[in-house]
């Protein structure tokens, strides 16, 4: 009976360790590829910020929309459809992002999506929105071109499922400002009206309307993810090595003789 429980207990052992094993490789390649990933951002925005800077019109044709690319833009502000982008932080402090459509070919209905910058949140009772700066007349900005308006993540209730619903025609009754949490592009062109350029551009430019510009850049420490990726494998060869353990004395056991049971006495 002590031998069929030990092997039980064994054969539970080597099946558990040999699962973290796998468990702990796979969670370190995974660390690996998301290094490789970083790595590919890294290269990518250091190739797009050297590209000759663009200067954005009506007819640049969609190859030379490249994500961190510098570029210049002139036209004029749409400030009826501008939308506030919610729960977006700038140095700790709760805000908006402010996004207008900066119209450069008016024949065309041409406009590519700016945006311009953080705008606090107001915070006291009966505090409210301080009014946006809406620059009239031709205007020129420099910026950075990205494929997308960045996406918050979003936890989706009864009570907040509109959050990410642009109304359906723009400008609102009353010129008040939609105020979302994330923004498609595609949505955007159809509630505006407008022919969108294929990118969005994060403004640079200091405009002096008193809104922040220090835009969050991809996490790029590809050097965190492999010392995480080295210690999920150190854990492998930790449990590699307690399955050996177990498994050669678990042999050991098995070619060792069971001792025999003392013969019963006689009366």
């Amino acid at each position: 009976m002590a031998r069929t429980h030990t092997t039980t207990h064994t054969i539970a052992t080597l099946i558990l360790l040999g699962v973290l094993v796998a468990a702990f490789v796979s969670l370190g390649n995974w660390q690996l590829r998301r290094a490789d990933e970083r790595h590919a951002i890294s290269q990518a925005i250091d190739a797009g910020r050297q590209h000759i800077p663009l200067h954005l019109n009506a007819n640049t044709p969609d190859s030379e929309f490249i994500n961190w690319r510098k570029i210049s833009a002139s036209g004029t502000w749409l400030n009826s459809f501008t939308v506030l982008l919610e729960n977006r932080n700038f140095k700790g402090m709760p805000g908006y992002w402010v996004a207008t459509p900066l119209l450069i070919d008016a024949s065309t209905h041409t406009a590519v999506l700016v945006l311009r910058g953080w705008l606090a949140r107001p915070l006291g009772p009966g505090q409210t929105l301080p009014p946006i700066p809406a620059p009239e007349g031709t205007h020129t900005l420099s910026g950075e071109l990205v494929d997308r308006v960045p996406r918050l993540f979003e936890l989706w209730s009864f009570n907040h499922s509109t959050a990410d619903r642009l109304p359906a025609k723009l400008p609102l009754p009353g010129h008040s400002l939609p105020q979302i949490q994330n923004l498609d592009l595609h949505a955007y062109a159809q509630s505006t009206g407008l022919k969108l350029l294929p990118t969005v551009v994060e403004q640079t430019s200091d405009d002096r309307d008193g809104l922040g510009r220090e835009w969050p850049q991809p996490s790029l420490d590809a050097d965190k993810n492999i010392g995480y990726a080295m210690q999920w494998f150190t854990f492998a060869a930790i449990a590699g090595i307690a399955w050996l353990v177990t498994a050669v004395g678990a042999l050991r056991r098995r070619k060792t003789p069971a001792p025999k049971s003392p013969p019963p006495a006689q009366t």
